[in-house]
């Protein structure tokens, strides 16, 4: 063993130090442990809370959506899908819709509500939904016939109500009780004779579910945010629905709006055609090859489509999230900076109460270079050992984290109800490489001061 190292393992254990520098000497050891196991869990918070998101958004939405760049409808969607799926990467393509609506419970108040329209034929959405249901059943969504929309807009009824020129009113139309019509609001009167087990059914979210009191079996009315020509003007459309299902998929926005139905009669509640699709879904082998797969599928669909990837429609969220990730490791570098300076300190003090033995090595021929790297190789040493209890202390940490969810946010505010700890092996490697370098960085300064002890003026002091 050289006796650099020797020397300098022997200081750095020696029994025999000041008290000063030994307090300083667990303190620097401590301050980098630290900084270090801070660094790991902090980059765990992010990579976990970037990763959830991005993995919620992509179980619930299209990793590229298509459509016709002129915004009408597809027709001809599966015949598109068809095409589409055959492109290199792609792995599934399949029809939905996405319209606002308002969802209607009676005292239980109404609520804003996004319908998507699930293709029966499609075992990945339908498997989605499966996976994400925590009550009710699918089944209604995978009926071979959905029932016919009889979405009406209210102003039917009045409009057949209109005086005639003489000044009467049709047979039973003046007084309801006459002709046996309810004098209730005619808001959903003309699907009132459709029997609750012939609704068609809905798959709601959790948190909309809780919100408006709805459970499985209750029927709720849903009004269409567009509007159609009548005798009387323009009008919304009305359809009751029986809720079949509730579903979590863990991001609030989803939990909060979403409406899974049949894609036929979204399309029809849409005012398109039942055969019909808004955007197709087409879903990838490697999420992070949209870029190409998108100008292939572009390529082969033609230029009257038009694609969107789900890195384009979230790039300012994971833009945030990455910012945040920068700033967090640049402000937590500078405390394991700040805790790799009591190294220095540390060394200081070495140095001081070891004048002797420096100049006794000087006497004996070492060089400034040798006794240089005695005092590196003890800083390197005691940042080496912070380095390892920091990775030790940050990797529990996250276990104990992540096992018990110890970090819960407010699902309304950060769309996600607690954050895991993902610590990834690169980032854990960064930061005890930083730890270990700033250290060494640390012991420049006292190590030079060391080499230039001159061996008679330090020997005639004691």
């Amino acid at each position: 063993m050289p006796y650099e190292i020797f020397l300098a393992l022997r200081y750095l254990y020696s029994r025999r130090r000041r008290p000063l520098a030994r307090v300083t000497a667990l303190a620097a050891i401590l301050g980098v442990a630290l900084g270090v196991a801070a660094l790991i869990v902090a980059l765990a918070l992010s990579n976990g809370f970037r990763d959830e998101m991005r993995d919620k958004i992509l179980r619930g939405t299209a990793h590229i959506t298509l459509m016709r760049s002129d915004g009408q409808p597809l027709r001809e969607w599966r015949a598109v899908a068809a095409r589409v799926a055959r492109t290199g990467g792609v792995s599934d393509a399949t029809g939905t819709t996405y319209d606002g609506a308002l969802l209607s419970a009676g005292e239980a108040g109404s609520a804003y509500a996004v319908l998507r329209g699930v293709d029966r034929d499609s075992a990945r959405a339908v498997a989605e939904i499966r996976r994400t249901l925590v009550s009710g059943t699918v089944e209604p969504l995978l009926r071979d016939e959905v029932p016919e929309a009889q979405a009406e807009p209210a102003a039917t009824q009045a409009a057949n109500e209109k005086p005639k020129r003489d000044g009467s009113i049709d047979a039973g139309k003046a007084n309801g009780k006459d002709a046996g019509v309810d004098e209730s609001p005619s808001i959903t009167s003309f699907d009132e004779s459709q029997s609750e087990a012939a609704l068609p059914g809905v798959i709601v979210g959790a948190e909309m579910a809780a919100r408006m009191g709805l459970r499985v079996g209750d029927v709720a009315q849903l009004v269409s945010g567009d509007a159609t020509l009548t005798p009387l003007g323009l009008a919304p459309r009305y359809r009751r629905v029986s809720i079949a299902g509730v579903f979590r998929s863990g991001l609030y926005e989803y939990d909060s709006t979403w409406i899974y139905m049949p894609l036929p009669l979204a399309a029809s509640f849409a005012g398109q055609p039942s055969d019909s699709a808004s955007v197709i879904s087409i879903e990838v082998a490697d999420i992070y090859n949209v870029a190409e797969v998108s100008s292939r599928v572009r390529a082969g669909v033609g230029a009257e489509y038009t694609t969107v990837d789900w890195q384009e429609a979230n790039r300012p969220l994971f833009a945030a999230l990455a910012l945040e990730r920068r700033m967090g490791l640049a402000i937590i570098t500078l405390i394991i900076l700040m805790a790799a300076l009591n190294i220095t300190t540390m060394l200081v003090l070495v140095v001081v109460e070891r004048r002797s033995d420096i100049a006794i090595l000087g006497a004996m021929g070492a060089s400034a270079r040798s006794i240089m790297c005695v005092f590196m190789i003890e800083g390197a040493g005691c940042g080496l050992i912070g380095a390892v209890a920091g990775v030790a202390l940050g990797l529990v940490t996250c276990f104990v984290g992540d096992r018990y969810r110890l970090v819960r946010l407010p699902a309304d505010v950060y769309s996600l109800s607690s954050i895991p700890f993902h610590p990834h092996a690169r980032d854990v490697a960064l930061a005890a490489l930083a730890a270990f370098l700033l250290s060494l960085l640390a012991t420049l300064y006292p190590a030079r001061a060391a080499a230039r002890v001159r061996p008679a003026e330090a020997l005639r002091e004691f």
